[in-house]
């Protein structure tokens, strides 16, 4: 069915809509146009399309009554006084117009729910119903209160963080290599050239065995050896580049 009713009256042929129009902007007389007609070619279309069993939009048979409506009331003013009861005229017309709004909204709201997806034809269920019930297996037999209680104190233990307290090692200080150096020259003047990995210690003290340990007391060794060298207790010499550093007492 065509969405537009066409009319066709004394003095107006045309769709209807338009004819609301022109008379809302007062380019059509109204006193020409018979309200008689317009509904009895309205109730005609409906007529017609229930006859033919066609489907008959209810917003569309709305829109249309509201506009037949509105020139019945349009054609009412101009055959009665405009002195008569203007206050009523005003409110039936506020009235009227209230009217066309909630129509309008009513419309949109019908627009909106048409656009929905629908079960069935826009979207589909699953062909197989799944049983989602949950089983539980575990055994235990646990309240709410004890398992926050458990949850709580597990937090706090995991929440103790231990200090970190690295071991302190003692390493051999120029101090002790000088010590040492005096205590081996006093005992044994040794007159031969000698390496100076012979005066480290064979174990050290402080647990500071290993390549960290051992590196520092050979540099604390040579320090102690340059010191004594620059009193001139000792000799020091390194035959080539990268080799051994030697020492000797002097005589």
């Amino acid at each position: 069915m065509s969405e537009v009713l066409h009319l066709t009256l004394d003095g107006y042929e045309g769709p209807l809509d338009l004819l609301l129009e022109l008379a809302r902007a007062q380019k059509v007389d109204l006193a020409k146009i018979s309200i008689l007609q317009l509904v009895e070619q309205y109730l005609a279309v409906v007529e017609k399309a229930r006859a033919e069993a066609r489907s008959l939009r209810l917003e569309l048979a709305a829109d249309w009554l509201v506009m037949a409506a509105w020139l019945a009331w349009l054609k009412s003013r101009l055959l009665l006084p405009a002195e008569n009861h203007p206050e009523d005229a005003e409110e039936a017309a506020g009235l009227l117009q209230d009217r066309l709004i909630e129509l309008e909204q009513m419309r949109e709201a019908a627009r909106w729910l048409g656009d929905q997806p629908r079960l069935g034809v826009d979207v589909f269920r699953r062909g197989q119903e799944e049983d989602h019930t949950e089983i539980d297996r575990s055994g235990l037999k646990v309240d709410m209160s004890a398992l926050i209680t458990a949850y709580l104190a597990a937090r706090r233990r995991t929440a103790r963080k231990r200090v970190y307290a690295p071991r302190v090692r003692r390493y051999w200080s120029v101090q002790d290599a000088l010590g040492r150096l005096r205590h081996m020259l006093g005992s044994n003047a040794v007159r031969n050239w000698q390496t100076l990995t012979s005066l480290l210690p064979e174990t050290l003290e402080g647990g500071a065995d290993g390549p960290y340990g051992r590196n520092a007391a050979l540099a604390g060794t040579l320090l102690a050896g340059l010191e004594m060298a620059k009193g001139g207790a000792l000799e020091l010499r390194q035959p080539e580049a990268f080799a051994e550093i030697e020492w000797r007492v002097l005589s």
